[in-house]
């Protein structure tokens, strides 16, 4: 591109002028939502950025530092992915109702529902079903669109309104409903029949010899059950498959599912919860088992929290939610992509 196309930077006068309203949105749903979590008498909390473990999770890419001490040796920290490992560790030293607006990295993320770096909005309640923090979701989403007095959120075509009743769905209700697919039916102690998923999912997508089951799960969820999702008011999707649980807990009644949710409107997922797995052994095996497989996809693996994997063992039952922050203030102010909302996009783009 030549010097005369090139757009202006983002610091332009005029070009800020034009981001100047969604912006202002920002900052009046940050009040709101803020003041919601203290009347509930919530904590405000503020964790750490550098962290020995970035999160263990296959697809999650973090950045990678070293921190210098005074003898010039070296040791290596992570730009922490989501600070669910420090808050956890809270939860462990005590505390019981905690929320942060914290700064989380990742690698591999630009579009227009990704950043580099974004702001997660991530909660917890100590000795609380997963049920009270899929509530606080959607009270939380109703707030912001009421602060910036919004009717309907937008995105693409589609349409929620973000105070209506929201549509409770399972996952594998809609895996049944949208791809023909009996979820369930392909796992069996705790893992997922590789074979029977693709089996069941060939003729709905396209399936790589390497593909895992998680793999075949992610591709017909992506390309034929999220895009129904959040249409004309908010979906709970719920009841993970328990390969997917990531740091939930199985479902004491059904052990093929998990106490694992996400909310979505117009399409777009805003929100993560789990009903917190508190098995240290368990957990630590996941993350093992996510490693590994980071190895064998991209030639890296992170460091596990041996801190962390503690205070799983020693913190209360719990649930808790990562909320996208950015992507609700770009619903509930009506912009376009998430770069509009935040105050300084990307070091390096304009």
């Amino acid at each position: 591109m030549s010097g005369v196309d090139r757009p202006s930077p983002w610091w332009n006068p005029a070009r800020h002028a034009d981001r100047r309203p969604f912006l202002a949105a920002r900052s009046v749903v940050t009040k709101a939502v803020r003041a919601w979590f203290e009347e509930q008498g919530f904590s405000e909390v503020e964790t750490g950025v550098l962290q020995i473990s970035p999160g263990n999770e296959t697809h999650l890419h973090a950045p990678r530092t070293e921190l210098m001490a005074a003898d010039g040796s070296r040791v290596p920290r992570y730009l922490r992915t989501s600070p669910e490992f420090a808050c956890k560790k809270l939860l462990a030293a005590g505390e019981t109702k905690i929320f942060e607006f914290a700064r989380v990295f990742r690698n591999r993320e630009r579009g227009d529902l990704h950043l580099p770096e974004f702001t997660m909005l991530e909660w917890y309640r100590a000795n609380a079903a997963y049920d009270a923090v899929m509530a606080d979701t959607v009270v939380v989403i109703a707030h912001a669109a009421q602060a910036t007095g919004i009717g309907r959120f937008s995105f693409r075509g589609k349409t929620a309104d973000p105070f209506a009743e929201p549509e409770l769905l399972t996952v594998a209700s809609a895996f049944q409903r949208f791809a023909g697919i009996d979820l369930l039916a392909t796992i069996a102690d705790g893992e997922g029949n590789r074979v029977a998923l693709a089996d069941a999912a060939r003729e709905r997508i396209r399936i790589a010899d390497d593909d895992t089951w998680s793999d075949i799960f992610s591709k017909v969820l992506v390309e034929h059950v999220e895009p129904h999702l959040g249409q004309e008011r908010l979906t709970v999707l719920f009841e993970y498959p328990v390969p997917e649980a990531a740091l939930a807990r199985a479902k004491p009644s059904d052990p093929r599912a998990a106490e694992r949710f996400e909310v979505y409107a117009c399409g777009v997922e805003l929100a993560n919860g789990f009903g917190e797995l508190t098995d240290a052994a368990e957990q630590r095996r996941r993350f093992a088992a996510a490693m590994d497989e980071k190895e064998r996809r991209y030639g890296e693996r992170y460091p596990l929290d041996e801190d962390f994997l503690a205070a799983v063992g020693e913190m209360p039952e719990a649930s808790g939610v990562a909320l996208g922050f950015d992507r609700l203030v770009m619903l509930a102010s009506g912009a376009l992509r998430i770069d509009q909302v935040v105050w300084t996009p990307p070091a390096g783009e304009t």
